[in-house]
């Protein structure tokens, strides 16, 4: 013993390593238990679904899951069938798994797409826009208010997690909640935005469009990944290099909230005897019914000019208000006075919030806008962290389009909220 202590003071560096490796390694497999603790403990939950009973004349519920396998660096793939896969298998669903191989898949994929009963989409934000982004989209968005969407989360950015399920800071943790909450059943809808250029086909996007330094700096933070944790501040900090103050001018027109219709709940009537049908269609061939005119409100548009050093337009998606009268989106313009010190602080805060408004900025609300950029104007919109060429575009607000599974936790929270 004697010996061994002497030869750990002689080579304390040596020790010191070895000790330090070992406790990494230590600490290594304690998480790697913990995590199979945990999808052990999914796993039992999932297989309480599929031991139900159910009668020998319904089919199975069908499940088409669109899974990015490029998300989260290649490791999205990996993640899916760790963590999510074997729950959707022992809950009883008929799972096909559609891999977007390459860029544009998804929407081709979407029109073959049949007699399925639920969507999940694993991957990041660039996912989620991947299907949402298809030829007919009207039809399509209308068809998806009828059948429930899953997110799991497997990507860098996924925005809409934060809506659905609680904060997690165990990646599988958060995945298996993620997959559990679509076998609860719980839904809430979510608001679409739709963005449409002069000649380009319509966009969709369920968190909203970003236009300014904000935004342009927060591309160029990859670049800085050898500052590791001051990556943030030094890509804002350079941006700060260029012309200053940083203003985009526009013009902006919009018109304000809408009334929210109360939401009637689905009933499945049963199908009328075939001589009532006939009945029926003999009566409106002979007696159609009389066109009334229907008088058209005008809309009340307002106008303004802005100069800003980042307008965002973003859907309440993120603070969801399930009791609210009124639907509308929320149009940030924040002043472009705006210190270089200043600029890299709220840069910090808006890579956790892009979607923020900071004390001094002129919000509004509003149902749908246009906005006007000057001719020639430069540089890119980011759409649901998806990049896009700046142009005037008219933004219009789809209340309520998507019904996406929640946490049935987050579903209360938002109901005490509403209520208090």
């Amino acid at each position: 013993m004697a010996k061994v202590l002497a030869a750990l003071r002689n080579h304390w560096k040596k020790s010191t390593f070895g000790a330090c490796l070992l406790g990494w390694g230590g600490q290594w497999l304690y998480g790697k238990h913990c995590d199979n603790l945990l999808r052990r403990a999914a796993c039992q939950e999932a297989q309480a679904f599929g031991n139900q009973l159910i009668p020998a004349t319904m089919p199975l519920k069908k499940a088409t899951v669109f899974l990015n396998p490029a998300a989260c660096k290649g490791k999205a793939g990996n993640l899916f069938e760790k963590n999510a896969a074997p729950i959707l298998h022992l809950s009883g669903l008929d799972v096909t798994v559609v891999k977007t191989d390459y860029e544009g898949q998804a929407k081709k994929l979407l029109e073959l797409m049949e007699n399925t009963d639920l969507i999940i989409i694993a991957g990041g934000d660039g996912t989620v826009q991947e299907v949402l982004q298809e030829p007919g989209l009207l039809r399509i968005i209308a068809a998806f208010s009828k059948i429930p969407i899953g997110f799991i989360p497997l990507g860098k950015t996924c925005t809409l997690s934060h809506t659905l399920y609680p904060e997690s800071t165990n990646q599988v943790q958060h995945i298996t909640n993620a997959t559990l909450a679509i076998l609860k059943g719980e839904t809430v809808p979510l608001d679409v935005l739709q963005i449409k250029g002069e000649k380009e086909q319509p966009v969709f996007a369920v968190s909203g469009l970003r236009w300014g330094s904000y935004r342009d700096a927060e591309v160029k933070v990859s670049k800085y990944w050898y500052l590791g944790p001051l990556k943030t501040k030094a890509a804002h900090f350079f941006s700060t290099f260029k012309e200053w103050p940083q203003k985009h001018q526009a013009a902006l027109r919009y018109v304000g909230p809408t009334e929210r219709p109360p939401e009637e709940p689905e009933e499945k009537l049963s199908r009328p005897p075939l001589y009532v049908r006939l009945y029926r269609r003999l009566r409106l061939y002979w007696s159609p019914p009389k066109e009334f005119p229907q008088e058209v409100t005008p809309e009340n548009w307002e106008e303004l000019k802005l100069s800003t050093i980042e307008l965002s337009i973003a859907t309440r998606n993120r603070r969801l208000d399930l009791m609210r009268t009124e639907d509308f989106m929320d149009i940030c313009i924040e002043a472009d006075s705006v210190s270089k010190g200043q600029f890299v602080h709220r840069g910090s805060e808006k890579m956790r919030d892009p979607h923020t408004c900071p004390e001094g900025s002129q919000c509004i609300q509003a149902s749908r806008c246009i906005l006007q950029l000057p001719e020639g104007t430069a540089g890119s919109f980011g759409i649901d962290n998806e990049e896009y060429e700046a142009m005037p575009v008219e933004v219009k607000l789809l209340p309520r389009k998507l019904r996406f599974f929640c946490d049935p936790r987050m579903r209360e929270q938002m109901l005490q909220a509403a209520v208090q």
